[in-house]
């Protein structure tokens, strides 16, 4: 299922929609020497997404889809995906549903990170919600992609400790730097393991 190429990496795609802060983290994890994948391929669907700027930077190919016709877009980006021969997605912030057509299709491995203790905290505003419940932990999630949200098997959790000054903004920073290194963890865990 999973193509290696050259030096035993995996050839993978990381989809964004906007900052891609776990975008540029997983490139700088795809330079060691150690890791398993090497990401060829940057797939957004806001023109406007600064991740966008780190694909220029480390010379990734990156294409830009609307997804005002899903159906349309998606036709191509799997389209671009075989050409490329991908065998891994990591989503990174992509604020899409891909369909279940299109998990289908695709014959590699779709990976996602969220923002809270899945199944806790689906969707979005994770944040927010988490505070608003008086919670006093939350955390961030890497799972496999299903075709029902925030739903698909976990791969790995990692639990951060609400303290009683933050606030949404000041969580999801510090719930950002450990899903830096829970992305890493992950990939090494799965392929490693294979």
């Amino acid at each position: 299922m999973v193509k290696l190429i050259g030096s035993n990496k995996i050839k993978t795609a990381v989809f964004i929609s906007g900052a891609g802060s776990n975008f540029k983290n997983l490139v700088q994890f795809s330079f060691l020497n150690k890791s398993p994948i090497k990401i060829c391929l940057l797939v957004s669907n806001d023109k406007r997404a600064k991740g966008l700027n780190f694909a220029d930077k480390y010379k990734i190919k990156k294409k830009i889809y609307d997804f005002n016709n899903m159906k349309k877009s998606e036709s191509l980006i799997l389209k671009q995906l075989k050409i490329d021969k991908i065998s891994l997605i990591c989503l990174a912030g992509f604020m899409k549903m891909l369909s279940p057509n299109f998990i289908k299709r695709f014959k590699g491995i779709i990976l996602n990170i969220h923002p809270s203790l899945l199944p806790k905290y689906k969707g979005l505003n994770t944040h927010e919600r988490v505070l608003k419940n008086k919670e006093k932990y939350s955390g961030c999630t890497v799972h496999y992609v299903s075709s029902r949200l925030d739903s698909g098997k976990i791969i790995l959790q990692e639990k951060v400790k609400i303290l009683k000054k933050d606030t949404s903004s000041s969580l999801k920073k510090r719930i950002l730097k450990r899903e830096h290194l829970l992305y890493r963890k992950a990939i090494n865990k799965l392929f490693f393991s294979l």
